[in-house]
């Protein structure tokens, strides 16, 4: 038995899902700056893409190792570029297009943090099948 923050053995379908992640977080931090430079002049972007990129790195040490618990907890790291792509793209037309590829790319990350989830979940003994 494995607790929840242990390491497990990654099965070949978790190998992708966390290449998936680290790839989803590299394109959502573009988008985040790319939006960031075109809504704001130039020292107030670099503030609100800095705010907005920090939360998705902090977790980047646990995902490289494969702890399940930094993978369940990175979820909510995704939460302020999601708040920010859903506010821009209703009220700012100027940066529709890479508000929506924010939203895309929070989605995108979301949902692989979510599967490299469900491929880790440990297996209890009543599970196995027969």
């Amino acid at each position: 038995m494995t607790a929840f923050g242990a390491e497990t053995v990654p099965r070949a379908g978790a190998l992708w899902a966390q290449r998936a992640v680290l790839v989803t977080i590299g394109l959502l931090s573009a988008c985040v700056v790319l939006a960031a430079l075109r809504s704001v002049p130039w020292p107030g972007s670099l503030i609100m893409a800095t705010a907005l990129v920090a939360p998705l790195a902090l977790p980047l040490p646990g995902i490289v190792r494969r702890r399940r618990r930094t993978f369940a907890w990175a979820s909510l790291c995704v939460t302020p570029c999601f708040i920010y792509g859903t506010t821009e793209v209703i009220a700012n037309p100027q940066v529709r297009l890479p508000s929506g590829a924010i939203l895309v790319a929070s989605l995108a990350l979301f949902v692989s943090l979510v599967a490299y989830l469900r491929l880790t979940r440990p297996v209890s003994p009543g599970d196995q099948p027969s």
